[in-house]
């Protein structure tokens, strides 16, 4: 795995933050803890966890417009909200959250490979900064993901964006701190994997991942 650091209260003005770096990817994570819940919670006593993403003009080596000049988020955006959104829900207590609603901006300063993972991992340690002020523990464990593939016909974690663009299988795995899966994606970009690469690349992952949760759990500590 490339080099990873957690930098936490990067914003003075946000209820959690964490700045993650991982290789040359850099992503600013914040939550926000709002009272009152969506429409088909309200009533219910849970709350409930949101993503958003978004990247800078120069995150990547060209200028890229900002999505609202466009008037609305690409599919691919609202396709890794979600998936933020899924990996950080999974291992919430709604019921302890309350009628709230935590917000986790995640906005890309540097892209070169693993933004989305490298979100949900920044994301989960602002969210467990921000659920601090809660009397009652609202988060049930860890949360990490990272990336994985087969490049030359050999299982390689966390790529970069050069080994990605050139990689015969790019998969997005996202962990528990127990070890249990939450998501895993996985596409065949230019010819098939079989069982044993599909086992490498678990096996690669999990080691990732649990590094991944000892940085989360050096940067803060569930209550």
């Amino acid at each position: 795995m490339r080099p990873v650091t957690i930098e936490t209260g990067y914003l003075a003005t946000a209820e959690g933050s964490a700045l993650i770096a991982v290789g040359h990817t850099r992503v600013l994570c914040a939550a926000t803890v709002e009272d009152g819940v969506p429409q088909f919670l309200r009533g219910s006593g849970k709350g409930w966890v949101t993503a958003r993403i978004f990247d800078a003009p120069r995150a990547t080596a060209k200028r890229t417009q900002r999505e609202v000049a466009k008037g609305r988020p690409s599919g691919r955006t609202h396709e890794i909200q979600r998936l933020i959104g899924r990996a950080l829900r999974s291992i919430v207590d709604f019921e302890a959250l309350g009628e709230r609603t935590v917000t986790l901006d995640c906005d890309v300063l540097q892209a070169d490979g693993g933004t989305r993972t490298a979100s949900i991992t920044g994301a989960f340690v602002a969210l467990a900064q921000a659920l601090k002020a809660i009397k009652r523990p609202a988060l049930r464990d860890y949360v990490a993901a990272t990336s994985v593939g087969i490049l030359h016909n050999e299982a390689i974690l966390d790529l970069c964006y050069e080994e990605d663009s050139r990689a015969e299988v790019d998969m997005n795995i996202v962990m528990t701190g127990a070890g249990s899966f939450i998501e895993v994606q996985g596409t065949a970009e230019q010819q098939p994997f079989n069982d044993a690469q599909m086992a490498q690349m678990i096996s690669l992952a999990r080691t990732g991942i649990a590094d991944l949760i000892e940085k989360q759990r050096a940067a803060v500590q569930l209550k």
